[in-house]
């Protein structure tokens, strides 16, 4: 099904369709020489693919490996007709200048994609082999964030959305290049990594009782549109980004997440990360600190040490002493703990006590 129109300017257009012109082109040739066709695809799934930027975050290297899509070979014969049919969709799309969701080209074609899964790593693999943006493509994502506060803004067809209700937060956007005309008075942005904490907060009226402030959530590993919003709202409010996630290794990759990007999306970082993020809690030092009692703390699991030593050899920790010390002190103590854990203390702890506190008094990292 297709949509509103996009927020495409014609230089952009006309970049993306050359591209996916020149693939076709490509394609046409090597039949006319009775030649098996083949695509080249950098691999997104490899760290020797990504270099580390303090000012940009993840990014994907400009001699990076590639994958190679072949129409002759079994193992790869169907990824190249749906990498085909993604190029002829996208390319009807920004033709028309209209665009369409992930979900509705798996609907439009189930029996060739199979799944959901397999349409948004081929949009995403498409849009890297392009060396364009995924919003340039025409399709765009379900979101599934979430956000709420001192906040308004209208949509590409003109509605106005206000996030002010301290009752009901409202749905991330699914074309935040479309956004304009955002108008806050908030002095900050707080991402909660976890809805239930997100409602939390949304219950006790955070937004009210702190400084005027925006708060987001991705309800845990964000979604690209959640990603874009933060950053869109970094950009234009000028206003600090804290991040509010469980003291787990699980946590600390989401925060990283948002601040350094992904390994997968790292040819997109510059439209996706925020490199001024900070640690606002929960931080493991804050279970000490705080005496934290000792059953609502979680021994680390064998996936958590895992998880924990992966982060630790990550590019970008070496750029973080004080984010080390703190995953240093996890391995050490090898207990983990959910924000929830604070309501060991007292009920309204976190909303009444630990965040005003963090926040009026500098306790971030």
């Amino acid at each position: 099904m297709m949509r509103n129109r996009a927020a495409r300017e014609p230089e952009e257009e006309r970049q993306v369709l050359n591209s996916i012109e020149n693939v076709i082109l490509e394609i046409v040739t090597h039949l006319s020489k009775s030649e098996a066709p083949a695509l080249v695809i950098p691999n997104r799934s490899s760290w020797d693919n990504v270099s580390f930027d303090s000012v940009i975050g993840l990014q994907m290297s400009s001699a990076s490996a590639v994958r190679m899509i072949r129409s002759d070979c079994p193992k790869t014969a169907t990824t190249f007709s749906q990498i085909l049919k993604i190029l002829s969709v996208t390319y009807t799309l920004v033709q028309s200048n209209t665009y369409s969701t992930k979900r509705d080209i798996y609907y439009n074609y189930p029996q060739l994609f199979g799944s959901q899964k397999v349409v948004d790593k081929i949009v995403d693999d498409v849009s890297c082999m392009l060396k364009v943006p995924r919003r340039s493509l025409g399709v765009l994502a379900t979101s599934k964030g979430l956000i709420s506060g001192d906040l308004c803004y209208l949509e590409e067809d003109g509605t106005r959305i206000d996030c002010h209700s301290s009752t009901a937060a409202v749905a991330v956007s699914s074309n935040i290049a479309g956004i304009r005309n955002i108008f806050s008075s908030a002095k900050f942005i707080l991402i909660v990594e976890k809805d239930a904490t997100f409602q939390r907060l949304l219950h006790d009226d955070l937004c009210a009782k702190l400084s005027p402030c925006i708060m987001i959530t991705g309800k845990g590993f964000p979604d690209v549109n959640s990603r874009l919003m933060v950053r869109k709202l970094w950009d234009v409010l000028h206003v600090p980004v804290f991040t509010l996630v469980d003291a787990d290794p699980h946590g600390i990759e989401i925060m990283c997440i948002y601040k350094y990007g992904s390994m997968a999306m790292s040819f997109e970082a510059e439209s996706l990360t925020i490199p001024s993020i900070k640690w606002l809690g929960l931080l493991p030092s804050d279970l000490e600190r705080l005496q934290v009692p000792r059953n609502a703390l979680i021994p680390l699991t064998k996936t958590d040490e895992n998880k924990l030593d992966s982060l630790l050899k990550r590019p970008y920790v070496t750029d973080q002493p004080e984010w080390l010390k703190e995953m240093k002190l996890m391995q050490k103590n090898r207990f983990k703990a959910e924000i929830q854990s604070l309501a060991a203390i007292g009920p309204d702890f976190l909303t009444n006590i630990y965040l005003p506190n963090k926040l009026r008094y500098g306790g971030w990292l």
